[in-house]
């Protein structure tokens, strides 16, 4: 259990658009922060972050709250590991009690292979370096490979001692259960034997972007020519190897700093490179480039440099990266090494001047690399060349931008040397079938419409809900404000006519809302709204100059996500960038009196037209019983009504 000091402190000390600018690039708009959601594919940004309030949103998922919400949601933490992550980036130290083995025992299954995969980290690191096995052999390689202390540190690297069961034995003598060291894959269980999946091998952690251990890649060091060189985990509840980028997690502040992103293909050329220096760049551990990785990457940067040896697989392999890249939206550079050399081998061999020098006069775009690479095979036939033209043109094609799509297709008709035309056409021949499947599907969709369009009953306005929701507002973004309101009090005149009478006074936002509730007895009728209420008005009451931003950390989890949604709300408009269009929305602080009076009158309004309506009712079932009483209560109540729709200059 963490104490309350520790919880108190994190959330004292943690800033939300720091950690959340560890996981998704967030660009300034106005007072906030947005991005795109790292939730859905998005390619417009809807992802909104308040460093004012210390809260986020995710307009497209309806997901939102506080800094820790963002982490139980985006990494799947529990309430404590998230406090823990936290207080781990802040150098807070966490004051817990010891966990029992009950409590053990009653962690959920996803957490006992994240428990796993930590223990095992860690076990191969105490192998590497204090055992003399792991120095002689696991050490000795990679200071081979010309790693230092520190970057052997820094990437967990480690090392499983050549021997059938001495991982699995240590960890179930430490209470782990084989059951979960079977799922992870760190040991393979046959019948009544169990056997180390890394047995022999040097070992490469592979963490998420938060830092938490996923899987691992094994690297073995003898010439068994039986056995595979690299072997990676297999796919477990916490590892999807398509969905998963080695080093992302030394990378994904320099990836968003510098806005480009190196991609390469192996675990030891993400470590070289970082070692010397250039730290924003990641691997795909081996597996051919998936979609969910790259959307990984344009969480960071919208830009891509891809990394490979010059050999012939190699470019091929690489030529249908670029496609998926193309289609994600993201910009793509390619940059190749001299014959005979990889990144691990050139960034090993060159200060990081001369790399960054190379990288820099190296890298081509897509078009020009993909030209060179194609046009080398093809230059001395011509079926081969107009095979290599419509190549490019359909990786053009995959491009969703249709100014991008114009520019890259003149610079193949400069680098091809072929009519503007021609290719033009070629795009419209390829883009043809897509179009007709598209405009097939969008007919449908219409046609659906219509059916429904008739059919579908229009959702009426709950109207009481939306003024509950609107003082909740109010409360939450205003209620410890000092306002001059002007109120109103109900008066006859000399002719006994009700008349409303304005009377000004200075009060604080929740006072003012909570004595006219009072005075009404208006009660809420959402349960959610009631409770909020009720606790907001008790916070205020105990100290006027509680600050509600943070307001959200104290209540009960289920409340977060609502108050996140009324809190970012009227941000929401920030997401279109109004001013740039010259339209500039009126700011809802310079009203705060009126708009809190205009609420508690729309209110009041609401009830006394329900009331009526329950008279009109009564009165029409009960037609022989109605007396003069009741005629008269709809006679003031009616009455009244008038009163406040002209106060809020509105037509009955």
């Amino acid at each position: 259990m963490i104490s309350k000091t520790t919880i108190d402190q994190v959330f004292e000390t943690a800033r939300v658009e720091e950690v959340i600018g560890d996981f998704v690039q967030l660009k300034k708009a106005g007072s906030n922060f947005k991005g795109l959601s790292p939730f859905s594919d998005e390619r417009s940004p809807s992802f909104m972050v308040s460093p004012v309030k210390q809260i986020w949103k995710d307009f497209s998922s309806g997901k939102g709250g506080n800094v820790v919400a963002f982490l139980m949601e985006h990494e799947h933490f529990t309430y404590p590991e998230a406090i823990k992550y936290l207080a781990k980036k802040y150098n807070i130290e966490v004051e817990e009690t010891q966990q029992s083995n009950e409590e053990k025992e009653q962690a959920n299954e996803r957490e006992s292979l994240y428990l796993v995969s930590e223990y095992a980290s860690q076990y191969f690191q105490n192998i590497l370096h204090k055992t003399d096995q792991g120095k002689a052999i696991g050490l000795s390689y990679f200071k081979e490979r010309g790693f230092t202390e520190e970057t052997i540190k820094k990437f967990d690297l480690g090392y499983s001692l050549d021997e059938w069961q001495a991982f699995t034995d240590e960890a179930l003598k430490k209470g782990y259960q084989l059951n979960f060291l079977e799922k992870t894959g760190l040991t393979i269980v046959k019948e009544d034997k169990r056997f180390d999946r890394f047995k022999g091998r040097v070992i490469f952690p592979i963490h998420s972007m938060s830092g938490r251990v996923l899987g691992f890649g094994g690297r073995i060091l003898t010439n068994d020519k039986k056995a595979a060189k690299y072997l990676n985990s297999p796919e477990s509840d916490i590892y999807h190897k398509s969905k998963v980028l080695y080093g992302i997690y030394q990378a994904k502040q320099s990836i968003a700093k510098e806005d480009n992103c190196y991609l390469v293909e192996g675990y030891t050329d993400v470590i070289q490179f970082n070692q010397t220096g250039i730290k924003n760049v990641v691997s795909s551990s081996g597996t051919a480039l998936t979609p969910e990785q790259i959307r990984l990457i344009n969480r960071l940067t919208k830009n891509i440099t891809v990394l490979f040896d010059g050999d012939a697989a190699g470019l091929r392999a690489s030529l249908r990266g670029i496609d998926l890249i193309l289609e994600q939206g993201m910009n793509v550079k390619v940059c190749t090494f001299p014959e005979g050399e990889d990144p691990d081998s050139f960034a090993k061999n060159n200060t990081l001047e001369e790399l960054t020098i190379y990288l820099d006069e190296q890298a081509k775009d897509f078009i020009q690399f993909k030209a060179s690479v194609l046009f080398e095979e093809s230059k001395n036939d011509p079926i081969k060349k107009a095979e290599t033209v419509r190549d490019i043109v359909n990786s053009i094609s995959k491009i969703p931008d249709r100014i991008k799509k114009e520019i890259y297709i003149r610079e193949c008709a400069r680098i091809m040397d072929i009519s503007e035309e021609v290719l033009f056409s070629t795009l419209a021949q390829i883009n043809k079938k897509e179009f007709q499947e598209t405009n097939k599907q969008y007919k449908q969709e219409q046609k659906a419409f219509e059916v429904i369009k008739h059919k579908q009953p229009v959702k009426k306005v709950d109207v009481q809900y939306e003024l509950e929701r609107k003082i909740i507002q109010i409360l939450l973004l205003y209620g410890n404000r000092l306002e001059d309101f002007e109120d109103l009090i109900l008066k006859e005149n000399e002719k006994n006519e009700l008349i409303l009478e304005p009377v000004k006074q200075e009060a604080r936002v929740f006072e003012k809302i909570y004595l006219d509730l009072q005075d009404d007895e208006m009660q809420f009728s959402n349960p959610t709204f009631k409770d909020l209420y009720y606790t907001i008005i008790d916070t205020l009451n105990q100290d006027p100059d509680f600050p509600l931003e943070s307001f959200i950390n104290k209540v009960d989890p289920k409340n977060a996500n609502e108050i996140t949604t009324i809190l970012m709300e009227d941000e929401r408009y920030t997401l279109a960038n109004w001013h740039s269009k010259n339209i500039f929305p009126k700011e809802k602080n310079q009203t705060i009196a009126q708009l809190v009076s205009e609420t508690i009158l729309s209110l009041r309004c609401f009830l006394i037209e329900q009331k009526v309506s329950e008279f009109k009712q009564e009165t029409l079932e009960n037609k022989a019983q109605v007396n003069r009483e009741v005629l008269e209560e709809v006679k003031d109540y009616s009455g009244l009504k008038m009163l406040l729709s002209r106060k809020l200059n509105r037509v009955l």
